[in-house]
């Protein structure tokens, strides 16, 4: 994060991220950093490293509860169709100019708005005599991320020409918009979600084995996927909301994790907070430099990365399993 502040347009070094910093918190600004360099600190690299950390750990921690939540190593936190939901509100505002009473904060609210009722869509849709079943609930997931992907395409066919490149830019996932105001909600709604998945960990352990050895345990499976589904799909609609959709985070790194420390959730959901923080501080720090002055989405990146060292982890994968056999 310290690397993330100091890298960009305008080199810094440690010592004055350090007093800058320090000097904001303590209330009495250092007059020996000129006016711009602490600006550029404190206002725009901060709050946006932050919000990547927030956001990596957001998407680390959402990929574990999905997974356990629906039984499948392949799920993400885009599955359910947040995602999708989350990108009719933001080309609404981008191409149509709706919600402009609220400013800078309009693509967010609006983001978050339909992508709440993108969840309350499939929520609905995926019950079975009001219990959600995980293979329904996958399918109903995607069929619906395609309807509205399919919204936003039309969207993006009748708006503002002009517009369509910002829609494609913010659902390839930017941190660009980052201002300590945003990261107020993504906090708020992040730490009761880890502190409640850590208080759930042995139940969540129970679960993946699969819903006859969790009810056999006392877990009741019903509510403890019906939680897990409204948590997931909250958090995963804060997130996109600020930052865009970003992918593959939310599957890479719980796999990542498990290869580390095992599979026990009380171990797998704080370390992939940690490790998700880690790493989309430096995607975003390669989005940055790689193409300077230009910056590069942040789904280009992770797709980069994601994609061959999640077929790296299948191949060791296979390869362990085989040892075994």
């Amino acid at each position: 994060m310290v690397f993330g502040v100091i890298v960009g347009a305008v080199d810094l070094d440690v010592a004055t991220v350090t007093r800058v910093v320090l000097g904001k918190i303590g209330g009495s600004p250092d007059d020996l950093v000129p006016a711009h360099v602490r600006n550029i600190v404190w206002e725009l690299r901060v709050p946006r490293v932050a919000l990547a950390a927030i956001v990596g750990a957001g998407l680390g921690v959402v990929g574990v509860a999905v997974q356990a939540l629906v039984r499948n190593p392949l799920a993400d936190p885009y599955v359910l169709g947040v995602s999708s939901g989350a990108s009719i509100g933001a080309a609404l505002v981008m191409l149509f100019g709706s919600l402009a009473s609220l400013g800078s904060a309009a693509i967010s609210v609006a983001a978050f708005v339909t992508a709440s009722a993108a969840m309350a869509i499939v929520y609905f849709v995926a019950q079975e005599r009001g219990v959600l079943h995980p293979m329904r609930l996958v399918l109903t997931g995607v069929v619906l991320s395609y309807v509205f992907s399919a919204i936003t395409s039309y969207l993006v066919f009748r708006g503002d020409p002009r517009g369509a490149q910002q829609v494609l830019f913010w659902l390839l996932g930017s941190f660009g918009r980052a201002r300590w105001s945003l990261l107020v909600i993504p906090i708020v709604v992040l730490v009761p979600i880890v502190g409640g998945l850590l208080f759930r960990a042995r139940q969540l352990d129970a679960l993946s084995v699969g819903d006859h050895a969790a009810t056999t345990l006392g877990v009741g499976v019903a509510r403890l996927r019906a939680e897990l589904f409204l948590a997931t799909t909250a958090l995963t609609a804060v997130l996109v909301a600020v930052s865009g959709a970003v992918g593959f985070v939310g599957l890479v790194i719980p796999h990542i994790v498990r290869l580390l420390v095992g599979g026990a959730h009380r171990r797998v959901v704080p370390m992939a907070a940690v490790l998700g923080a880690v790493f989309m501080v430096w995607v975003d720090i390669a989005a940055r430099t790689m193409a300077a002055p230009q910056e590069i989405p942040l789904g280009i990146i992770t797709a980069f990365v994601g994609g061959p060292l999640f077929i790296a982890l299948l191949r060791h994968r296979d390869r362990r399993t085989r040892g075994r056999i």
